[in-house]
């Protein structure tokens, strides 16, 4: 009597929806990595006063971003993305596109980090339909 062959796992495929989020997530792990060890330069970039308080506030802002993407992007290389993290991860990049775009309005940046804002934005509202394509896929509702 032969045994049985041992069951294959299966192996989800990610989408390509999923893989351009996770390169978004990546390039957010980048951008924060950059204004946690270099403040300053993203400061002057974007118009900004660079003085020792906002220096060590965008740092820190930085590393809450790298923390907030690499999140992102754990959950996303995942076969079943978790909801609650493509979600407050959307919530974060639309709360960083008001936020920029505050800054812009009260000439804190200049106008050039709007493209940063949009980014955000756009980023947000993909995250949103990635979910929603992944509650259509699980046959539930968002």
């Amino acid at each position: 009597m032969s045994a049985a062959p041992a069951p294959t796992a299966r192996v989800a495929r990610r989408t390509p929806f999923a893989l351009v989020l996770e390169v978004v997530a990546w390039l957010t792990v980048l951008s924060g990595s950059v204004q946690v060890v270099a403040p300053g330069f993203v400061l002057r970039l974007l118009g900004a006063s660079d003085d020792g308080t906002a220096r060590q506030l965008f740092a820190t802002v930085g590393m809450f971003m790298v923390v907030a993407g690499g999140l992102l992007v754990t959950t996303l290389r995942r076969p079943r993305p978790d909801p609650d993290v493509v979600v407050w991860s959307a919530v974060q990049k639309l709360g960083a596109s008001v936020a920029v775009g505050v800054a812009v309005a009260n000439s804190v940046f200049d106008p050039v980090a709007l493209g940063v804002a949009t980014l955000d934005l756009l980023t947000s509202v993909l995250l949103l339909v990635f979910l929603r394509t992944q509650a259509r896929e699980r046959g539930a509702r968002p």
